[in-house]
C-alpha cells in the first residue's frame, strides 16, 4: 500500500470506524444488555398473560379445559402460575396429568408437583402409547389414580397396598421445554404467594385497573431471582374477579448475560483480526475501480485513447468508468478528426498550390495557342496588304480563316469548361440506346479513319441495343472527344475498338481503346488536366485544344460515373460507366 494511498487511507479509517461501533456495543452490553434482556423477557410474558386473560374467559368453569391452558402456558413460557380467588388464596388445579383408556374406563392420572421430582415423571409418552402406572385410587369410581410409579412393561414387582394399571395414552399434559426444574419451581409458587400477599393492599386499586403487577422475589435457599407478574382474571358469575399469579425465573438470563460476556473476551481477538483483515480487503474491492480510473485518466492524459478496460458494476464507479470511456471514444473520434481534417487542409493548400501552378500553366497555354494563329493570321493578312500575287489570295484567306475557327474552337471549349467548373450545368436526363449514339459518333469520322488506314470494331453484350439513362447531348460530346482523342493517337494500318459490356448491378460500361503508344504512368492521373498534354513536343498538326479530357471529365462526374484511363498491350483504352434502363423513363 502506497503511503498516502487510497486504500491505506481507507483500511485506517475502515478499522477504526468499526472498532469503534464495536466498543460501543460492547460498552452498552456490559451497561444496559441485561436490563433490556430482562425487560424484554417480561414483557413478552405480560403479553401471554393478556392473551390467557381471553383464553381463560373462554373456559372458566370448564376444570378439564382450565387444566389444559394452565400446563400449556407454564410450557410454552417457562413459568409457574397459580389461579388466586378474590382473597389471593390459590384455587386447587393441578395442570399435569395423564389420561388413559383401561378397559371400559378412562383413567386420570394427576401428576403431583409436590415432592415430586423431574425423574418421577414419566418422558417420552406420547398419544397411544401403551404405559404402566402403580397407584392408589382416589375415588369411589376408580377414574382418579394418585400415581406413585410408572413402569414400561410388567416386570417389576407390585408393592402391597397399590393398584397396577395399564392402558393406552389418550391424553396427557406434562411439564415440558423448561429451562429449569419445574416442579421445584412449582413448589416455591405457595412461599413467593405468601410473601407477596403481605403487601396486596397497595396493587389493589391498580389491580381492579385491569394493570399488571410486576415485582420480584428471591429464593432464600438458591439465591435465585424470579419474576413476579399479577393480573385479574373476569370471572364468570356475579362479577367476583380472579387473578392470575406468574413466576418466572430470571435466573436463564443472568446465565445468558454472564456467558455472553465471557463469550466476548474470548471473541475479541477475533474480532480483532476479522476486522483488519477485512478492512484490507474491503479497501483493496473500493479502491480497485478507483484505480483503474485512474490509470484510465493518466492514459487520457497520454492521448491513449484506446483498450480502456471497463467497471461494470451498477454504482457511481460504474457509471464514471462509462463515462470516462464515452469521453475517451469521443475524443478519440474528435481527435481523428480533427486529423482527417488537418489533413483535407493539407490537401486543399497544397490543391491550392496545384490550382495556381495550373493557372499559371493554363495562362501560359493559352498565351501559346492564341500566339502562334494570330502570328499566322498577321503574317497572312500583311502578305493580302502588300498585295501578294492574285493566285496566293484565296489561300491566304482560307488560312487566315481556318485558323480563326481555331481560336474559336478554343474559346468555345474555354467557355464550356468555365461552365462546368461553377457548377452552372444542368443535366436533361432521359433514356436512350447507347448502341444507336456509338454508332452515329463512330459514322461521322469515317474519313479521319479512311484517312489514317484504321479499322473500327464496335461491339456490345448480345444482339439486343443497350439503353442507358442519361443526358443523350452531354454523352454524344464525351463519346465525340474519346473517339476523335483514340483515331488521333492511333497508329496507322491498326484497329480502333469500342466495347460496351454490362457490369455488376446495373450499369453499362463503354471501353474505346486504340493501338499505339502507351502513356507514362505518372501522366495518367493529370490527362484530365486542361491543357495537359502527355507527348509534350505535340505539334500543331496533331489537332486539339487540350481542354476536351477535362470537359469529358466532368461530364461523367456529374453522372456519376466511373471513368478512368489504362495502358493495354497494345495502346491506350479509355473506360466510363453510365447508369443502365431496360425500359423505366425517369426523367428528370
Amino acid at each position: 500500500m502506497r503511503r498516502h494511498g487510497v486504500v491505506l487511507k481507507l483500511f485506517i479509517i475502515t478499522s477504526a470506524l468499526i472498532l469503534f461501533i464495536f466498543s460501543l456495543v460492547m460498552l452498552a452490553e456490559g451497561l444496559f444488555f441485561e436490563r433490556f434482556y430482562r425487560m424484554s423477557q417480561i414483557d413478552e410474558l405480560e403479553s401471554a398473560m393478556s392473551r390467557f386473560t381471553e383464553q381463560y374467559n373462554e373456559v372458566s368453569g370448564n376444570e378439564r379445559e382450565l387444566s389444559r391452558l394452565l400446563g400449556t402456558f407454564m410450557n410454552r413460557n417457562d413459568t409457574s402460575i397459580a389461579v388466586l380467588d378474590k382473597s389471593f388464596v390459590r384455587a386447587n388445579i393441578n395442570p399435569y396429568y395423564v389420561r388413559l383408556q383401561s378397559a371400559n374406563k378412562v383413567i386420570t392420572v394427576p401428576i403431583p408437583t409436590a415432592g415430586a421430582t423431574v425423574n418421577s415423571i414419566p418422558r417420552g409418552i406420547s398419544q397411544g402409547d401403551s404405559i404402566i402406572i402403580d397407584g392408589i385410587f382416589m375415588d369411589e369410581k376408580d377414574t382418579v389414580l394418585h400415581p406413585i410409579a410408572f413402569w414400561p412393561d410388567d416386570t417389576a414387582p407390585l408393592e402391597d397396598g397399590l393398584v397396577r394399571v395399564e392402558g393406552k395414552v389418550t391424553e396427557y399434559m406434562l411439564p415440558e421445554q423448561r429451562s429449569f426444574n419445574p416442579l421445584y419451581q412449582d413448589a416455591l409458587l405457595d412461599e413467593a404467594l405468601r410473601e407477596w400477599t403481605n403487601g396486596v393492599e397497595s396493587h389493589l386499586s391498580r389491580l381492579h385497573e385491569g394493570e399488571t403487577i410486576r415485582s420480584a422475589w428471591k429464593d432464600p435457599w438458591s439465591g435465585v431471582e424470579y419474576a413476579i407478574l399479577v393480573k385479574s382474571l373476569q370471572g364468570s358469575s356475579e362479577g367476583i374477579k380472579n387473578y392470575m399469579f406468574v413466576m418466572s425465573s430470571l435466573q436463564p438470563v443472568g446465565e445468558a448475560v454472564e456467558t455472553l460476556k465471557k463469550y466476548v473476551i474470548y471473541l475479541a481477538p477475533v474480532i480483532l483480526a476479522l476486522v483488519l483483515a477485512l478492512s484490507l480487503i474491503y479497501s483493496r474491492i473500493i479502491s480497485r475501480p478507483l484505480l483503474t480510473l485512474n490509470r484510465s485518466a493518466a492514459r487520457l492524459a497520454k492521448l491513449d485513447f484506446t483498450n480502456h478496460p471497463e467497471i461494470r458494476s451498477k454504482d457511481e464507479f460504474g457509471e464514471l468508468s462509462r463515462n470516462m470511456n464515452l469521453l475517451s471514444r469521443n475524443l478519440d473520434s474528435a481527435l481523428q478528426k480533427l486529423t482527417v481534417a488537418n489533413e483535407q487542409l493539407q490537401e486543399e493548400v497544397r490543391e491550392k498550390q496545384r490550382s495556381e501552378q495550373l493557372r499559371k500553366e493554363l495562362v501560359a497555354n493559352i498565351s501559346h495557342e492564341l500566339k502562334t494563329p494570330l502570328g499566322i493570321v498577321k503574317g497572312f493578312a500583311e502578305g493580302l496588304q502588300d498585295g501578294v500575287a492574285a493566285d496566293k489570295r484565296e489561300r491566304y484567306l482560307g488560312l487566315i480563316v481556318n485558323e480563326t475557327d481555331r481560336m474559336n474552337a478554343l474559346i468555345m471549349d474555354m467557355l464550356e469548361l468555365s461552365k462546368y467548373e461553377v457548377k452552372a450545368v444542368r443535366l436533361q436526363i432521359d433514356r436512350f440506346s447507347l448502341t444507336d449514339l456509338v454508332r452515329e459518333v463512330a459514322n461521322s469520322f469515317m474519313q479521319q479513319l479512311e484517312s489514317k488506314n484504321l479499322r473500327l470494331r464496335v461491339r456490345q453484350d448480345g444482339e439486343q441495343e443497350l439503353y442507358v439513362q442519361a443526358d443523350r447531348r452531354r454523352i454524344e460530346q464525351v463519346l465525340l472527344n474519346l473517339f476523335s482523342n483514340a483515331i488521333r493517337h492511333a497508329e496507322e494500318d491498326s484497329v480502333v475498338t469500342i466495347d460496351m459490356v454490362r457490369t455488376k448491378g446495373t450499369a453499362i460500361r463503354t471501353i474505346i481503346e486504340n493501338t499505339g503508344p502507351p502513356i507514362a504512368e505518372e501522366d495518367l492521373n493529370r490527362i484530365w488536366e486542361q491543357f495537359y498534354r502527355a507527348e509534350r513536343s505535340r505539334d500543331r498538326k496533331s489537332g486539339g485544344t487540350g481542354l476536351g479530357l477535362a470537359i469529358v471529365k466532368h461530364i461523367l462526374e456529374l453522372h456519376g460515373s466511373h471513368y478512368e484511363a489504362a495502358n493495354t498491350k497494345h495502346g491506350v483504352a479509355f473506360s466510363f460507366t453510365l447508369q443502365e434502363n431496360r425500359g423505366e423513363n425517369n426523367n428528370e
